[in-house]
């Protein structure tokens, strides 16, 4: 059997996991990679999505990230998110109103305004990403 390699998920406030894994998904900017003990090093920055890891025991778990970067190393994944929250502390409520308040915010013209757009796309998606990812509980 494979060995297990070490997953870090921090953001500027706190260690979100600290864990061994057996195989680690991370969405890359570049698109989701793979990491298995003894993979090559590399560093990438990501995007808003969901890392998804196999616990030494075999358990499926997942955690939304959004902005930051990775480093794989043979025996350590570190994921440096802007924020991180593990599914089962996902507010699924706070989620919703928070893609609501964003489509609502699309749904105006602020054609002038592209800064708000964007801000609003951004919030968008990471709403989006974490109703998906409470809904894997």
């Amino acid at each position: 059997m494979a060995e297990n390699i070490r997953l870090e998920v921090v953001t500027p406030e706190k260690q979100v996991v600290n864990d061994r894994a057996q195989i680690v998904m991370v969405p890359g900017s570049l698109g989701e990679f793979g990491v298995l003990s003894g993979h090559t090093p590399f560093m990438t920055s990501l995007k808003t999505g969901a890392i998804h890891y196999r616990d030494q025991d075999g358990k499926d778990q997942y955690v939304f990230v959004s902005g930051g970067f990775t480093e794989a190393l043979p025996d350590k994944v570190t994921v440096l998110a802007e924020s991180a929250e593990k599914m089962e502390d996902i507010d699924p409520e706070r989620a919703k109103a928070a893609m609501e308040r964003a489509e609502k915010r699309l749904a105006q013209d602020r054609a002038k305004e592209q800064v708000d757009n964007d801000r609003a796309k951004a919030a968008l998606e990471r709403a989006v990403v974490r109703i998906r990812i409470a809904g894997s509980q």
